[in-house]
């Protein structure tokens, strides 16, 4: 077993505290303590992150990068590779909010339209009820009290949370995007979930732009075909060679500044902690009345919210 030094140890570190990283900090912080430049020490760097992955795979952690397929940017993270019952004992979050949260990430990622959102009022409007599984994996008709008495308030503050721990995040058109924690960490669920790949990097493509031809299943995000453009100038389809048009994304997410200087947990408490202020406070009740305005569907959230289909749901 390699021994880790001292600068090893920083690095991770910093990951632990404040959460995933972009780039350039976790470069930055990599080029303040070994003295070194990522532009002509590339092979140092790597060689890092290749003996901390070796040790943090005894106690089932990775250290691993991702691109955010709403801004392009590409993050670094620590994650667990194990979901059990004794890895979850470490969440900071409720049951109810668990389920409130894998309710919004199932219903990003199984949307036709791979738009990577959901619109506010939807997320404020999911059953949890629809969460509820029996043995057999059918829907239970035993409804624990604590889903029951799962308020609106407590959705709206759980939104908060979820932001400020960075698994979910509010894009600038005012609706909800998978944080960057949450494409680090569910990777492989995506996988399993059949979530369709980007046809360029094969991550998911949950948030990617459709072939035009609507008898075609490729997506590519957006990042991804702005640089096949950047190199062609002009790109067909690679499965039906149909003619795509590009035009760069409007929506990229917010990011919110932690008041707090404390580092932020790493994993989705039954006791979320004192109350605290909003994030959001008069900017929440604009964006609930803007979505009221905008007609925002609110009727089925969740496993019973409508999905359209593919060919209806393409735009002309």
């Amino acid at each position: 077993m390699a021994v880790l030094s001292w600068k090893h140890h920083t690095l991770i570190q910093s990951l632990l505290e404040r959460g995933p990283l972009t780039e350039k900090e976790f470069h930055l912080i990599f080029t303040g303590i070994t003295g070194q430049n990522l532009g002509t020490h590339q092979g140092k760097f790597n060689d890092y992150l290749l003996k901390i992955n070796r040790e943090l795979s005894y106690v089932q952690l990775d250290l691993r990068a991702c691109r955010d397929p709403y801004d392009g940017r590409v993050y670094f993270g620590v994650v667990n590779n194990v979901s059990d019952d004794q890895s979850k004992l470490g969440t900071k979050y409720s049951v109810p909010q668990i389920a409130f949260f894998k309710a919004i990430v199932e219903t990003i990622a199984q949307d036709v339209t791979a738009e990577g959102t959901i619109c506010n009022l939807d997320a404020l409007n999911i059953k949890l009820e629809n969460q509820v599984l029996n043995s057999s994996g059918s829907q239970s008709q035993d409804v624990p009290a604590a889903f029951k008495n799962f308020t609106m308030s407590h959705k709206e503050k759980t939104l908060d949370q979820l932001v400020k721990d960075k698994w979910l995040c509010y894009t600038e058109d005012d609706n909800i995007g998978l944080g960057v924690r949450s494409i680090l960490d569910l990777r492989s669920w995506f996988h399993n979930a059949g979530v369709p790949s980007c046809q360029v990097c094969n991550e998911a493509g949950f948030k990617a732009k459709l072939c035009p031809n609507d008898g075609c299943v490729v997506r590519i995000h957006h990042y991804c075909l702005k640089k096949r453009f950047s190199q062609k100038g002009v790109l067909v389809c690679p499965s039906c060679e149909t003619q795509w048009q590009y035009q760069p994304p409007k929506a990229e997410p917010i990011e919110v500044e932690n008041e707090e200087t404390e580092p932020v947990q790493s994993q989705p408490s039954s006791n979320p902690g004192p109350s605290q202020p909003s994030l959001r406070s008069k900017r929440k009740r604009q964006r609930l009345n803007d979505a009221e305005t905008a007609g925002c569907s609110s009727q089925e959230s969740g496993a019973n919210r409508k999905r359209v289909t593919r060919s209806s749901a393409h735009p002309r």
